[in-house]
């Protein structure tokens, strides 16, 4: 199948979950992003990210929180809260409203991101130097294999695999680097958190 119809396969984006709780139900629309702009991608928040969040004189809501996989975090008080594609900004002000709910009088929420692991991608097996490397728009594998030092001898350049979270699950997709790199095929965009693996070829 040509990388192009393979990609086409993940263009999905991650939905938001139906709501389940009242508090579910009431944040989820502040955290959409706006079709005439929306969320700036270098800032918006993904699955494997790392928030800090601290709450002004309330040491029990204060803490770290992880992105989960299906793009939300459980917050004391508000509950399922879904972050996902939303800015730490957006997420302080989410927070804030839900606390003034009853719950803390004139909250004071600050967040922060500890740690963007979404915005990063992991390259293993038959390259030079395998690690994780930061993603950039525009990406593509060339770009990742070659910021991993290039493929070792052994590496089978076209049986290479690219693992993906698509709506929660993993996809892996076949991509043939060897002919995109000949242009018998078209390049393949990366996404952040993809994990591109080499395998070793047989000599």
């Amino acid at each position: 199948m040509p990388v192009r119809l393979l990609l086409a396969t993940l263009v999905a984006v991650v939905g938001v979950s139906a709501c389940r709780t009242p508090n579910q139900s009431r944040l989820r629309p502040e955290l959409s992003s706006s079709a005439d702009g929306g969320v700036n991608s270098s800032s918006s928040l993904g699955v494997g990210d790392f928030l800090e969040v601290r709450v002004y004189q309330e040491a029990d809501l204060s803490g770290i929180y992880r992105v989960s996989a299906d793009g939300a975090i459980d917050f004391p008080l508000c509950g399922r809260l879904q972050v996902l594609g939303a800015a730490p900004s957006m997420v302080a002000d989410t927070l804030t409203n839900c606390l003034k709910n009853g719950f803390v009088r004139r909250p004071q929420v600050s967040v922060m991101v500890k740690e963007f692991n979404s915005k990063k991608i992991f390259v293993f097996g038959e390259v030079s130097k395998p690690g994780a490397f930061s993603f950039e728009d525009g990406m593509t594998i060339i770009h990742a294999v070659s910021a991993a030092g290039g493929f070792s001898r052994a590496a089978a350049k076209n049986d290479v695999n690219v693992t993906r979270v698509v709506d929660g699950r993993e996809v892996k997709v076949p991509v043939r680097v060897e002919d995109i790199a000949t242009g018998r095929e078209k390049n393949f965009a990366l996404a952040p958190g993809d994990i591109i693996f080499v395998p070793e070829g047989f000599l």
